[in-house]
């Protein structure tokens, strides 16, 4: 197992980070990539330009939790473990050689939500790149108990069915025609939540284990969470947010603070640093684009939970870590700086997956 130390030297760090470039250097490079975001032709780019440009492709680009599906699977509810949520979707391309797999993991609080829920944009734009669409369900938490009790359907199972999926995928990938050295991963809120961590965790592989699937890797090439959590640890989002206590209600008007909850123990603190995707850093790990549809303003304790838990400081404190160590990152949010090395998330997807050697 990975050590812990390196997340909390990353946490003591308060300064921002900037990467190598200047946001000049950014938008002239991009400038170069995109020239029709020029928009008055003056062989400037500037950064309302480049939002605009930005928020046009994000229209194109539809929000994957919010439509309903209508594209049949090649595949429909293959089970790939023993619990009943444990089914997963599949959109293959047709290829003479293995193609390279997008998995979607749906949100929902890890209370609720279905592989179906997402956008048939896409499966259309994967496959017209040659990408094959994988979309997983997993088994969910119990109302009224807390996810870090350690017992199932709790935490780590949760985590360990996203990771199940993904070495089923690849334990089968000569039957699915797959590349199973190019697999990213996409997904919203618990989704986002679990494909950080499998991406930053220490590879779950087993290789002497009487199960062939588990011997296979769990961690994916490329990861595209939107308004994934970075961290599920309490006393860590009162650290980022500077406040003393959190509304826990989803509801106007109701406010809630964390402080009227039983306090969790010192054994549920210890198992949700460990569930959260930060603590696992290391150079190693693959390349992120984070995506939070919201601003970045400030959190109180009224703020309700469903903007807290997907803020964008989610997104802004993981880049500063990844930043620290060398890592590769880009972050977009509502009103944030531009990022000028991809076009959209999309596009991040499409050529990183494609970037990488062919197995």
């Amino acid at each position: 197992m990975k050590k812990w130390w390196i997340y909390i030297v990353c946490m003591a760090l308060s300064a921002t980070v900037a990467s190598a470039q200047t946001e000049e250097e950014k938008l002239a490079g991009w400038l170069k990539k995109f020239p029709q975001a020029d928009t008055n032709k003056d062989g400037v780019l500037t950064r309302e330009e480049a939002q605009a440009f930005r928020e046009k492709a994000r229209e194109r680009q539809p929000q994957v939790q919010r439509s309903k599906l209508t594209i049949t699977p090649t595949h429909a509810d293959v089970v790939y473990g023993s619990h009943p949520n444990n089914v997963l979707d599949l959109w293959l391309v047709s290829s003479d050689t293995p193609t390279p797999l997008l998995v979607f993991i749906h949100g929902g609080g890890f209370r609720g939500g279905d592989k179906r829920r997402f956008a048939n944009s896409l499966i259309e734009t994967m496959h017209k790149e040659g990408i094959s669409v994988a979309s997983i369900n997993y088994r969910f938490k119990e109302d009224g108990k807390s996810r870090f009790e350690g017992e199932d359907p709790l935490y780590p199972a949760i985590l360990h069915d996203g990771a199940r999926a993904l070495q089923f995928l690849r334990y089968h990938a000569a039957k699915y025609n797959l590349d199973k050295t190019r697999f990213a991963a996409t997904g919203g809120s618990a989704g986002g939540n679990i494909l950080m961590w499998l991406g930053f965790h220490p590879d779950l592989a087993q290789a002497d284990h009487e199960d062939p699937v588990l011997r296979e890797s769990s961690r994916p090439q490329v990861l595209a969470p939107r308004g994934g959590q970075s961290t599920v640890h309490y006393p860590t989002f009162l650290n980022w947010f500077g406040v003393e206590s959190l509304n826990l209600s989803k509801k106007k008007g109701t406010v809630q603070p964390s402080s009227e909850e039983r306090q969790p123990t010192d054994k549920e603190l210890a198992l949700a640093l460990d569930a959260s995707p930060i603590t696992h850093l290391t150079l190693d790990d693959p390349p992120i684009y984070l995506i939070y549809n919201g601003p970045n303003s400030p959190v109180d304790e009224t703020t309700l939970w469903g903007t807290w838990v997907h803020h964008p400081t989610l997104g802004i404190k993981l880049q500063e870590a990844m930043y620290k160590l060398g890592m590769e990152s880009y972050l977009e949010y509502k009103d944030g700086p531009p990022v000028t090395e991809y076009e959209s998330q999309y596009d991040f997807i499409i050529k990183k997956l494609k970037s990488l050697p062919i197995n």
